[in-house]
Order: structure tokens, then sequence, then C-alpha cells
């Protein structure tokens, strides 16, 4: 390997180079090769594509500002229509802020696979339905 280095980039070179592939390479390579599956997995595992379904008042059960303090958001737990609860969280501050005894929340579902995804919205979205 240092023959074909030393060919390419030169004999001083060709040494620094082979230190470092010697030493770092395989740890380069396995980052690489993570972060290359990972991404490949992401990408090729859902297109992501979701449409707007309804929105929808429900119920708060509990809500707990994010480090203390509403400024950086909220995370709640809510009644569905449907009697199921989840827990829900927002990190921007003018709709975490909205959130009391209700909240208004968006239903958004997946067109493959159809599945909810609900996030919290202003008020006034649900006032106008």
């Amino acid at each position: 390997m240092l023959n074909a280095l030393s060919s390419v980039f030169g004999p001083h070179r060709a040494v620094s180079i082979y230190a470092f592939l010697k030493t770092w390479g395989l740890l380069l390579v396995a980052i690489v090769g993570t972060v290359s599956v990972a991404a490949a997995l992401l990408i090729l595992n859902d297109d992501g594509a979701h449409e707007h379904d309804s929105y929808l008042t429900v119920a708060v059960l509990t809500a707990t500002p994010m480090n203390g303090d509403l400024k950086h958001g909220v995370i709640a737990s809510v009644q569905l229509p449907d009697g199921s609860t989840i827990s829900i969280d927002e990190s921007k501050e003018h709709v975490a802020r909205t959130v009391g005894d209700t909240a208004c929340v968006e239903k958004r579902v997946y067109v493959k696979s159809q599945e909810p995804r609900y996030r919290f919205k202003m008020p006034s979205l649900c006032e106008a339905n």
C-alpha cells in the first residue's frame, strides 16, 4: 500500500498518509458507513409524504413546560376524541402558551400507511371549523 501511495503522492506524503490511515482509517470508514446506512434507511423506509386531515379541540390532561419555562416549549398529554391518550411536544413559544385545559391539535396522516400524527396549532384554526 505504501508503494501505491508513494507513486501517487510522493514518498514523504505517502508516509504521512499511510500513518494517518493506519491510525484513523478504520474509525473513519466505520463512521462514514454507519451514517450512510442510517441515511439510506431513513430515505428508503418512508417517503414522509403526509396530508392534513382535520383540526381537533382536545382536552389537556397534563402540561409540563420544557426546562421549567414555557419559552422553551411544552410537553402535554392530551385525550383524543376516540378516547386514546397521546403525548405531544411543542417547542414554539407562541403555540406552547396556548395550551391550557384544552388545545388545538392538527391531525395529519401519512399517505402510504395512513398512520396519524398530531401537533399543536394556534386555537384560531380550530375555531374556524
